[in-house]
């Protein structure tokens, strides 16, 4: 019987030559062999960055226009798309709702292996369906191998209505980058475990979304500087964060500045203009109502009502 030829694997499910050995090798030797291939994920993505700096243009033309951001994956992938989703909320002060994740056999998989839901294009259909997916919406569509019929069939789908689709993948030429508008492919080679993608490709996929999500909302107007002026201050750590932001920001002491949280009720984007307009709460609040939550243009609407 004869082996399957190599070449018509997708890169990820290829064999590493570099690590053949690696069940005979000790702890040392596993553990250097991982970081050098891990070495080589950063100079991947550097490859590919023209494609991330297009797919965040048209992502934030699309949340500018009352638009959503999704990802959608399964496995490894999906729990990725919902790590990052998860994190917009407190890191940018954003609605849960703006940055939305779906991951095949639903949040049950996040924690548990359903690896089964991936091979039924149609349940990804469905799944953006039921989130009143539109054209005015974004879709990432992750994939490591390129080929998961659950993940190709929704971008298919969302680009079909008119929403803008990227597809996010460790293998080129791959069915997923014929259906997205814009493919991010860093190819990472072959992983130190063949197949194993949660590993190189795993981590390329969390650095590509870590920028497809920060420079989104960087240009949204969410931080200010290099600031989360938004923020949630939900802890003692992040508390004392937005207490140095004001600080940093208004050019006032720390008790000003903790006085001013206070008087927000927590609230760092509200702490932030009653600190730096000297304006109340109330007026802080319907100011970034007005400003869809954006420190900077809210400072702006309050700069020009006292005229």
């Amino acid at each position: 019987m004869t082996s399957e030829n190599p070449a018509r694997l997708p890169i990820t499910e290829q064999e590493n030559p570099r690590t053949s050995n690696l069940s005979s090798l000790p702890v040392r030797e596993i553990v250097r062999l991982m970081n050098a291939e891990d070495a080589l994920v950063a100079a991947a993505i550097s490859r590919v960055l023209p494609e991330v700096e297009r797919a965040v243009e048209a992502i934030v033309l699309k949340l500018q226009n009352g638009g959503r951001l999704f990802y959608i994956g399964t496995g490894t992938s999906g729990r990725l798309g919902v790590l990052d989703a998860a994190e917009c909320p407190p890191t940018f002060g954003v609605s849960p709702n703006l940055v939305q994740a779906i991951i095949a056999g639903g949040y049950e998989a996040c924690y548990r292996a359903v690896e089964a839901s991936e091979d039924d294009a149609q349940a990804g259909v469905a799944d953006l369906v039921a989130r009143g997916f539109s054209e005015i919406d974004a879709l990432v569509g992750i994939a490591a191998s390129g080929g998961t019929p659950y993940t190709v069939g929704a971008v298919s789908y969302a680009r079909s209505v008119g929403g803008f689709t990227v597809a996010l993948t460790c293998a080129p030429g791959s069915a997923i980058t014929d259906a997205a508008e814009v493919s991010i492919v860093p190819v990472v080679g072959p992983e130190v475990i063949a197949g194993s993608t949660r590993l190189k490709a795993g981590t390329a996929q969390k650095m590509v979304l870590n920028m497809l999500s920060t420079a989104t909302m960087v240009k949204l107007g969410y931080v200010t500087g290099n600031r989360m002026t938004n923020v949630q201050t939900r802890n003692v750590k992040l508390r004392a964060r937005a207490v140095r932001i004001i600080m940093t920001e208004a050019g006032i002491d720390e008790l000003a500045a903790s006085e001013n949280l206070e008087k927000a009720n927590g609230s760092l984007p509200v702490a932030l203009l009653m600190a730096k307009t000297r304006c109340s709460p109330e007026e802080a609040e319907r100011a970034l109502s007005a400003a869809g939550g954006v420190v900077s243009r809210a400072e702006e609407i309050l700069s020009e009502q006292k005229f």
